[in-house]
């Protein structure tokens, strides 16, 4: 299995990405969004989850677009289009890409205006990762707002490491993952 490439800010913890793709409910045959895709973690770990399955990959850096860009080559994930840009505009501009069916938002920049074209564009299944707390409420109030607020989870890792030939616990940083539904879905 190849590595996967880091850029700074990411990937996404493997626990995160677990319950984040639990939440939106994936199946085989759909379009899914990485919105502020970073390394491209989550559509890695999406793949394995859902097949026959098209990506939509949209970050604002460029060296995020090249590294996801490698790891999607490096894990074989064939049917993606990579976009760079920022995120609300590049979902309106590229809506002839497909419906989208889930949409994971790891890069929260605009995230209100995101919201408002992913509903706009009756993503199905929506979910934000967010750690700043101003982030969390601004994701909530839009999401109820726009009707589709389903719930929010705060989730804490703590991992093991050694120390003097025992076993201590360090805690990351906390996320919240907010989720949103289209009522319909």
């Amino acid at each position: 299995m190849s590595e996967l490439l880091h850029i700074s800010g990411g990937p996404t913890k493997p626990e995160v990405i677990a319950i984040s793709l639990s939440k939106l409910d994936l199946n085989d045959g759909i379009t899914f969004y990485d919105v502020g895709c970073g390394t491209g973690a989550v559509s890695i770990e999406a793949s394995k989850t859902a097949r026959n399955f098209k990506v939509v990959a949209i970050d604002a850096r460029e060296e995020a677009i090249e590294v996801a860009r490698t790891n999607f080559r490096n894990f074989g994930i064939e049917d993606a289009t990579l976009i760079h840009g920022e995120s609300s505009e590049a979902i309106e501009r590229n809506a002839d890409i497909g419906s989208i069916d889930c949409a994971f938002v790891g890069g929260t920049k605009n995230i209100s205006k995101v919201l408002d074209v992913l509903y706009e564009k009756k993503a199905r299944n929506i979910v934000v990762n967010a750690v700043r707390i101003e982030t969390v409420v601004t994701t909530m109030n839009k999401m109820k707002e726009l009707g589709i607020f389903s719930e929010v989870v705060h989730v804490t890792i703590t991992r093991g490491y050694e120390l003097t030939g025992e076993t201590m616990f360090k805690p990351e940083n906390p996320v919240y993952i907010v989720v949103g539904k289209l009522s319909n879905a």
